[in-house]
């Protein structure tokens, strides 16, 4: 802990004199400001509150609301008591001995929550607040007993049947505030909320980590964890709310740290929907008991301040509940413009000595200041009136049907169960379904999508972080570099069993060293697979490419209303596997965008809808992503969506969605897409319940050298576990109309030199585990596939058929080959040519000789179906 600042009277005035200008201050002119005491006329804590006040009415204007404070109506539902974490200060949290001695189960039971939000929605609530210990089961035998007795594998599985029935029959709002979750936990609870919420409370590790500290015992709290559920509400696109618990301990370096965090999270991602300030109050029978409350100038100091970091657009909250009635006066002067959730009928469980205040009370005290009260919902007005990506579809007309023209509430309006499902709107087909064909000639309408400045985040944050990555330093090591020397003698030992230094310098290969790379792979290459090049007869189907997940390198996805978005109606899927089939095809490889209207259940329709039309081709279908999407929506585990799946007629999974597997550089790649835990969780479950999957890399971005052998690596220990992998498929960065080239962030992707040493690598590092290694003719082209070829690659990918992704990134090798131009991308370096079907067996007589037809290769087109 650094040693606190004690700031001189001249230091307050000169960050007063700054914040009163409208400086942006820094973390030192904060800390300074936190000092600020006096509220007679003229003295710094006053004229503090009157600059923080300034910026929190211009912002009010900006939003169209100028003078108006708002609150939410809601009934506080507290699902259960226990929890795993221990803090000093809480008498929310029980132990199931006091639970059964005032005759109480571990958990509310269905018909509990029911009766609460049932009298919430008479007396016109329009919130219901969740809130929960966080995983009891993990410390509580009899929380894990109650919940398998009702069904549930989790209190977050229970909590979701509960929000459900909470919207179907009563139409409140579910706000889940259950702790820390997952970036998986938090795909399977947006579905059925319309916020979440987690205080962050503050970064002082030292609070967490020593003994004696408020969150000692407590792993819930370690503020990294807590910092990482703020980033995966983001990334997911979730409303959320969050804040900072002031006086248990933290010094005033420690509360601005905590507040320039929830900045920086909200500027990355645009999700922190409100940020609370909320003052310790000391509670009896806790260890935190004799504790001094936090003094009143001091707290409403930390509000200005907390106001001046988060600038106009922010909503500020404190709860009116833990201050007087007349110091709510002072917190409006201080910068607050939202008084949190209000119930008319539940107490505040967490503080319950401290009464709620009657709204109308509320109301009169708000205006007193000079401001209206408004009613608001449990979501912001800014995620009501533009609800993609952040509302689910399932929840969106439960929203509607509360919220006014300027997306508060519509006050009085009594609340009404809605069905909770997926949109009533048809599966039609809609928009530019011929882009397949058009964006080989016509091409795209625009170089990126609509939304381009707002989907993807800060994107001058990104490149502050990728500096490096532009800077052009060439990847390459001297011609004769000794250490390249050593590990080519290595190699050609045994190719697989190099050090992580050795595969690294392998990669920086250049001149006669790369020369001699790519002849030991391509010598690995013939001992394990021979000459031959295969290659598949397929049909890639991207069945819609409308998408908000923002992954920042992919030029693919469009806004429903862009004019180069589509959607292709299961018909118009099944006319083109038809037309695949009379091509001679053995697969369809069909992967789409994460469309918010198509359910879970579509994966599952698109397989039936494959195998009824051709039941014998074989469907290499639908990402790791599309896997957590569709799993999420229909609530099942990632293992039974995948035998459901199967069950329908995927037979084999792409490996995509990988990009690199180091979390620092997907999170720069892509805002939303799922973390490398929960890719190699899809995968190997995968390969559990019998479904095969390639595995890829997409390289030359954001990403070094050191990435791509731990990437490696990776994939290598994945395989000695469960063998899965058919085939290891290298992805060049293609960057032409790609997000993150456009923005600045990322380079040009990789060079002809890096293609050829990862190949060659890839080939040595993952021999005796992955045999075959594929190129992709889209992206490197038929010079740059041939000189891979001859450097460790074996496979020439498909036909393809259409290849509208990496053609509206910008790659200009076209969107089919024929049979008859794959086997001359062979013939031209000596080799033969042979198909082969998915798994690398050869295709059945029948399959071969429609391929070849006459018929088969006028099917082989572009035309428009």
């Amino acid at each position: 802990m650094s040693e606190p600042l004690n700031p001189t009277e001249s230091a307050v005035r000169r960050a007063l004199a700054r914040a009163e200008r409208g400086v942006t201050l820094d973390a030192v002119e904060a800390e300074t400001l936190l000092h600020a005491r006096g509220l007679g006329e003229g003295e710094p804590l006053d004229r503090l509150l009157t600059a923080a006040g300034r910026v929190r009415d211009a912002g009010l204007a900006s939003a169209g609301r100028a003078g108006v404070v708002t609150y939410s109506r809601k009934v506080f539902i507290p699902l259960t008591h226990l929890c795993r974490d221990r803090c000093h200060y809480c008498t929310f949290v029980t132990t199931p001995g006091q639970l059964r001695a005032q005759g109480r189960a571990p958990f509310l039971s269905p018909d509990e929550v029911l009766g609460i939000a049932r009298a919430g929605a008479a007396l016109g609530c329009k919130e219901a607040l969740f809130t929960l210990g966080d995983r009891p089961e993990d410390r509580w035998p009899v929380a894990a007993e109650w919940l398998e007795a009702h069904g549930f594998d989790s209190t977050l599985a229970y909590l979701r049947a509960m929000a459900i029935r909470v919207l179907e029959e009563t139409g409140l709002l579910p706000h889940l505030n259950p702790g820390v979750l997952s970036w998986e936990e938090i795909q399977r609870l947006k579905p059925v909320s319309a916020s979440m919420g987690m205080m962050l409370e503050t970064t002082a590790t030292r609070l967490w980590s020593e003994r004696g500290g408020p969150h000692f015992g407590s792993p819930d709290k370690e503020p990294a964890v807590r910092l990482r559920v703020l980033e995966n509400a983001g990334r997911s696109a979730v409303p959320f709310t969050t804040g900072v618990l002031l006086g248990i301990g933290e010094n005033y370096a420690e509360r601005v740290d905590a507040v320039l965090q929830i900045r920086a999270a909200a500027q990355r991602h645009g999700h922190v929907q409100e940020v609370i300030v909320q003052n310790f109050r000391a509670k009896p029978r806790t260890a935190m008991a004799a504790h001094d409350d936090l003094e009143l100038q001091e707290y409403v100091a930390a509000v200005a301040v907390t106001r001046l970091l988060l600038g106009p657009k922010a909503r500020v909250q404190a709860p009116p509940n833990l201050s007087d009635s007349t110091e709510l006066g002072l917190l409006l002067r201080a910068g607050v413009d939202d008084w949190g959730g209000v119930s008319p009928l539940t107490p505040d469980h967490v503080n319950p000595e401290r009464p709620w205040p009657n709204t109308d009370k509320l109301a009169a005290l708000s205006a007193e200041a000079g401001y209206e009260l408004r009613e608001r919902l449990a979501t912001q007005p800014p995620y009501v009136l533009s609800p993609e990506p952040w509302l689910d579809p399932r929840v969106r007309p439960h929203v509607a049907a509360l919220a006014g023209a300027d997306g508060l509430a519509v006050e009085g309006r009594v609340p009404v169960g809605l069905p909770w499902q997926e949109p009533d709107e048809a599966w039609t087909s809609s928009g530019r379904t011929d882009l397949h064909v058009e964006v080989d000639t016509v091409g795209r309408t625009t170089d990126r999508r609509s939304d381009f400045d707002a989907v993807y985040g800060d994107w001058a944050e990104l490149r502050a972080r990728t500096e490096g990555a532009r800077a052009g330093h060439s990847t390459a090591l001297a011609a004769g570099d000794p250490e390249v020397h050593a590990a080519l003698r290595s190699a050609e030992a045994d190719p697989a069993g190099l050090s992580d230094a050795e595969y690294l310098a392998l990669l920086g290969a250049d001149g006669p060293d790369l020369e001699a790379l790519c002849a030991l792979g391509d010598a690995v290459r013939r001992d394990v697979n021979g000459d031959d090049v295969t290659y598949v007869v397929n049909r890639n189907i991207n069945f819609t490419n409308v998408c908000y997940t923002g992954c920042r390198f992919c030029a693919f996805a469009q806004r429903r209303t862009d004019a180069d978005a589509y959607t292709l109606s299961l018909e118009e899927v099944g006319t083109r596997v038809d037309r695949a089939w009379a091509a001679g095809a053995t697969e369809i490889c069909m992967q789409g965008g994460i469309h918010p209207d198509l359910p879970g259940t579509a994966y599952l329709d698109l397989a039936r809808e494959v195998k009824r039309r051709q039941p014998g081709i074989h469907l290499h279908a639908f990402s790791p992503m599309e896997i957590v999407n569709g799993a999420a929506r229909t609530g099942l585990s990632f293992e039974e969506f995948l035998v459901a799946a199967k069950e329908a007629g995927l037979d084999s999974v792409p490996g995509t969605a990988a990009e690199i597997l180091d979390d620092d550089v997907r999170w720069v790649l892509t805002k939303g897409k799922l973390p490398t835990a929960t890719w190699l969780e899809i995968i190997t479950t995968a390969h559990r319940v019998g479904l095969p999957t390639t595995s890829t890399m997409m390289y030359g971005h954001v990403d070094t050298p050191a990435h791509w052998v731990a990437h490696l690596r990776t994939l290598a220990r994945v395989q000695d576990e469960t063998g899965g992998f058919t085939e290891f498929v290298l992805l060049p960065f293609v960057h032409h109309s790609s997000p993150i080239y456009l923005a600045g962030v990322a380079r040009p992707g990789p060079t002809v030199r890096e293609n050829r040493a990862v190949h060659a690598v890839a080939r040595l590092l993952l021999h005796g585990r992955i045999p075959n290694i594929q190129t992709s003719w889209v992206k490197l082209g038929d010079v740059g596939t041939q000189a891979v070829l001859q450097g460790g690659a074996n496979d020439l990918g498909g036909t393809l058929m259409e290849e509208t992704i990496s053609r509206m990134a910008g790659s200009e090798n076209g969107s089919l080959k024929t049979i008859a131009e794959l086997e001359a991308v062979a013939a031209a370096i000596g080799r033969p040519a042979r198909q082969r079907t998915t798994e690398y067996g050869t295709p059945s007589a029948e399959r071969l000789a429609t391929a070849r037809s006459e018929e088969g290769r006028r099917a082989l087109t572009l035309d428009l179906l």
